[in-house]
C-alpha cells in the first residue's frame, strides 16, 4: 500500500462520483491528454476508459511511478519529475487537454507558471480541469469589489475563461484533508489585451497587493515615481483600495508601464 507524503502535498482522490463529474467536464475522446499527479491511478483509470488518443503522466515520487508503471504499462507514458521544473511547451507535439489534482502547495505556482509562459496566442492546451484548494479557487474566480479579489484573479482572468465545476469535500480523499476542494475548467481565450511581457502583469499586481487594505497611492508611487498623469489617464481615484480596480484597469496600467520603460 502507498502511504501518502505530506511534503509532496500527496491526497489522493478516492470518490468515484466526483472522478466521473470531472473526467465527463469534456469530451476526451481520441485527444492528447495530460494529467498532473496522478498519484495511485484513480482517475487514470477513468481517462482511459474515455479512449483518448494517448495519456501522459506527470509525476514525482519515484514510488508512485513504479506503481503507475505496473498498473498501466504502455498505456501511458510517464514522466518522472516536479511538473514546476518541467517545460510545458516541449511536452507534446500536440495541444494537449489536462487534469490535475494539484499538490495545495505549489498549485498556485503551477497556474502562474503556466499563464506566463503564454507567448501571444500560442497556447499548448485546450483545457485545463484542475482541483485547488477550496480558498484559492475563490480567489481565482472572484471579481473585483469582492474579499477574494486580487493578483490570482487578475492572472488566470487575462487569458483564460474559468467555469467553476464542484466543491469537493474532504472525505473524497485520502488521507482526508482538513480543507474543501474545487474543480475549476479553464479555456483559452480567443481575444485577451496583449502585454510585452506577462511578467509585468505579475509584478505589478503583486506590488499593490501587498498592502490591499491601504489605498492605492502608495503601491502607485512605487511603480509610476509619483507621476499622476497615467493615473488621470486612466481616470484612477487614488483614495481607492487595490481591489476596487477592475481587470482591465490593471491590465491598461500595465501597458503604460511598459510604456514608460521602452
Amino acid at each position: 500500500m502507498i502511504k501518502a507524503k505530506k511534503s509532496l502535498g500527496q491526497n489522493f482522490l478516492i470518490d468515484q462520483n466526483i472522478i466521473d463529474i470531472i473526467v465527463s467536464t469534456i469530451e476526451i475522446k481520441d485527444k492528447s491528454i495530460l494529467e498532473i499527479g496522478p498519484g495511485t491511478g484513480n482517475l487514470t483509470i477513468n481517462i482511459l476508459k474515455k479512449g483518448p488518443k494517448n495519456l501522459l503522466v506527470v509525476e514525482k515520487d519515484f514510488n508512485l511511478v513504479e506503481k503507475l508503471d505496473k498498473n498501466f504499462g504502455s498505456k501511458i507514458q510517464i514522466i518522472n519529475k516536479d511538473v514546476l521544473k518541467i517545460e510545458e511547451n516541449n511536452l507534446s507535439n500536440e495541444i494537449l487537454t489536462v487534469f490535475g489534482n494539484l499538490p495545495y502547495n505549489i498549485s498556485t505556482e503551477i497556474l502562474c507558471k503556466w499563464i506566463l509562459n503564454i507567448r501571444e496566442n500560442n497556447f499548448w492546451f485546450d483545457y485545463l480541469i484542475l482541483m485547488f484548494q477550496k480558498e484559492v479557487a475563490d480567489r481565482i474566480i472572484s471579481d473585483f469589489n469582492t474579499k477574494n479579489y486580487g493578483r490570482l484573479s487578475i492572472l488566470a482572468n487575462w487569458k483564460l475563461h474559468i467555469k467553476k465545476i464542484c466543491d469537493v469535500k474532504p472525505c473524497s480523499f485520502s488521507p482526508k484533508p482538513k480543507i474543501d476542494s474545487t474543480v475549476l475548467l479553464f479555456q483559452p481565450k480567443k481575444k485577451f489585451f496583449q502585454l510585452k511581457e506577462p511578467k509585468n502583469l505579475e509584478k505589478l499586481t503583486r506590488i499593490f497587493f501587498m498592502h490591499r487594505r491601504k489605498m492605492l497611492k502608495k503601491p502607485y508611487n512605487i511603480l509610476f515615481n509619483n507621476n499622476l498623469e497615467v493615473a488621470d489617464k486612466l481616470k484612477i481615484d487614488l483614495n481607492l483600495r487595490p481591489q476596487n480596480l477592475n481587470f482591465e484597469t490593471y491590465f491598461n496600467l500595465t501597458k503604460e508601464y511598459e510604456n514608460l520603460r521602452c
